[in-house]
Order: C-alpha cells, then sequence, then structure tokens
C-alpha cells in the first residue's frame, strides 16, 4: 500500500487509534533477549532498565533488534545522565557499527532531540523548529513517540509534537531499531518501556 487513506492518518496521528496494530513490549525489563550488542560500548540490564554507557574505546555503539519493522509505532522512556548524544534509529541495518538508516535524535536541552538524521546518506532532513523540545527534561524520565507508517515520520516528546516529514526514501526502507550511544566518551543513558505497535509480527508472543 503505497499510500495510506485520510482516515487511517487521522486515526494514527491525531486520534492515538492503534487498534489494526498489534502491540508488543520489546524489552523484557530482564535481559537482552531479542537484541544485538553492536561495537564495544557498554549496554545491560538493571532494575528493568537498559543502560548505555560510554566504554574505554570511546566510539559509537548500538543495541539493535534481531526483528527488521516497516509500519510501526514506537513509545519508550529514557533518562540521560550526561551530556552525550544518543538516538532511536528505526528501518536500519548494521555491519558492526557501521549504520544505514534514519536517526529520532536523543541528545541535551537546546540540541534537536526527536530531529530525523539519515545516516551514511543526506544528513539532517529535518530539525524540530517549535517549542516542543522545550519539554525535555534532563536527569529525568521523558517519553519519546516515533511514528513510522508509509514514508511518514513524526515525533513526539512527553505528548509534544515535535516534527512531521514525508520522505520518499524512507517509505521504501524497512530495518532494525537500534538505540544508539554515540562516540566521544561520558554518554550514559537509561531506557525502559520499550513498546511498538506494528502488523509486522507474524506471532504477537515473538520479539
Amino acid at each position: 500500500m503505497k499510500y495510506l487513506s485520510l482516515f487511517v492518518v487521522l486515526c494514527f496521528l491525531h486520534l492515538g487509534c492503534k487498534s489494526q496494530f498489534v502491540k508488543k513490549s520489546i524489552f523484557n525489563g530482564k535481559n537482552l533477549h531479542g537484541w544485538k550488542i553492536y561495537g564495544s560500548e557498554k549496554w545491560y540490564v538493571h532494575d528493568g532498565e537498559i543502560i548505555a554507557e560510554s566504554g574505554p574505546d570511546q566510539e559509537y555503539g548500538y543495541l539493535a533488534t534481531r526483528r527488521t519493522y516497516k509500519d510501526f509505532i514506537l513509545e519508550l522512556e529514557f533518562m540521560q545522565e550526561m551530556d552525550g548524544n544518543s538516538g532511536v534509529f528505526f528501518r536500519s541495518n548494521l555491519d558492526g557499527v557501521d549504520i544505514t538508516g534514519w536517526q529520532a535524535e536523543v541528545a541535551p536541552p537546546g540540541q534537536s532531540t526527536g530531529g530525523i538524521w539519515e545516516s551514511n546518506g543526506r544528513g539532517w532532513l529535518v530539525k524540530p523548529t517549535g517549542g516542543g523540545t522545550n519539554s525535555l527534561k534532563m536527569g529525568e524520565w521523558n517519553t519519546l513517540k516515533i511514528t513510522a507508517i508509509d514514508n511518514m515520520v513524526k515525533t513526539t516528546l512527553n505528548g509534544r509534537d515535535l516534527l512531521e516529514i514525508t520522505d520518499t526514501k524512507i517509505g521504501e526502507a524497512r530495518g532494525k531499531i537500534a538505540l544508539q550511544i554515540s562516540a566521544g566518551g561520558e554518554s550514559k543513558v537509561r531506557w525502559r518501556n520499550v513498546n511498538i505497535w506494528t502488523k509486522d509480527l507474524d506471532d504477537p508472543n515473538e520479539l
């Protein structure tokens, strides 16, 4: 299906309807089952949270789903304990720490959280221009929602819309969801309550 009907778009984006999608928690709160670590940075589970920390090499690192996804609504919480950048990649593919795809930025205040970056491609596609990023709470839990349906992507932070774009190249892609920790060291990010609504799960009990 190349284009969504106006009804479906309104249903998902404005009315919050997820009835046609299957909801799945893709992090079980106990271990990293269903995920794979790329790189030498630190990824571990503690008290129901995924913890990402810079490792001795201070390079880029990723924790990616073993499954691939196309159309979905992803909602997760994050807490930044240091000023280093992070992000959530989607429709992405990895070869070691070389990643191709799109990232919803997670960054300190004033640094474009929720903006869309294309890795190994066009770079920044769009940065938030409104006041939505003002809702970012450094050192506290934040809720990020990424909606990717066909060639449309929308990001929301703590219930406030950040941006919405339409891009044919994104619409043609399918890939993994990956959490990132940036190079340079001094980064620590916590993640929890990682939920996805999607039609892509053949078996709702699978990750």
